[in-house]
Parts: C-alpha cells; sequence; structure tokens
C-alpha cells in the first residue's frame, strides 16, 4: 500500500474510476452481443434496431475513453458490414 498522501488518494481514485469502467465496458459489451445474436437469427430489421443503440452506446464508451476510439469505429464498421450482408 502507498504511503504518501497523494499516492494514496491516487489509488482510491483508480479504485472508483475502474468499478465505473467496468460497468460500461459492460453495457457496450451487451449492446455488441445484443446485434450479434439477431444477425444469428437472420432478423434484419431486430439487427438494425439493436445496431443503432450498439453505435450510440460505442460512440459514448469512446468519448468517455472507456474504448479506444479506432476500437469502436472499427467493431461499428464489422456489426454494420455483417448486417448489410443479411
Amino acid at each position: 500500500m502507498a504511503n504518501i498522501k497523494s499516492a494514496k488518494k491516487r489509488a482510491k481514485q483508480n479504485k472508483i474510476r475502474n468499478t465505473l469502467k467496468s460497468s460500461q465496458r459492460s453495457k457496450a459489451r451487451t449492446a455488441i452481443k445484443a446485434v450479434e445474436s439477431a444477425i444469428e437469427e437472420g432478423n434484419k430489421s431486430t439487427a438494425s434496431e439493436a445496431y443503432k443503440l450498439a453505435e450510440k452506446t460505442l460512440d459514448t464508451m469512446a468519448n468517455k475513453k472507456v474504448l479506444h476510439k479506432n476500437k469502436a469505429s472499427r467493431t461499428k464498421s464489422r456489426l454494420n458490414k455483417r448486417i448489410k450482408a443479411l
């Protein structure tokens, strides 16, 4: 454990940020899984609706620095490509 006051504060902040970002990452993964499950079913309209929600979620997480912006963009692109192939 840290001895210096600023290091203790930083450890506390990191712990709080980690729990917040973990829940946000989980939310993004859930949105992606919803799109993928709709694609597996072959339901284009449901997949498109789920994609809109996932796109918004991924953009939000990229802006909050939870995900890297290129990863969010790559994920959206791959999902959209699979939807168009239906």
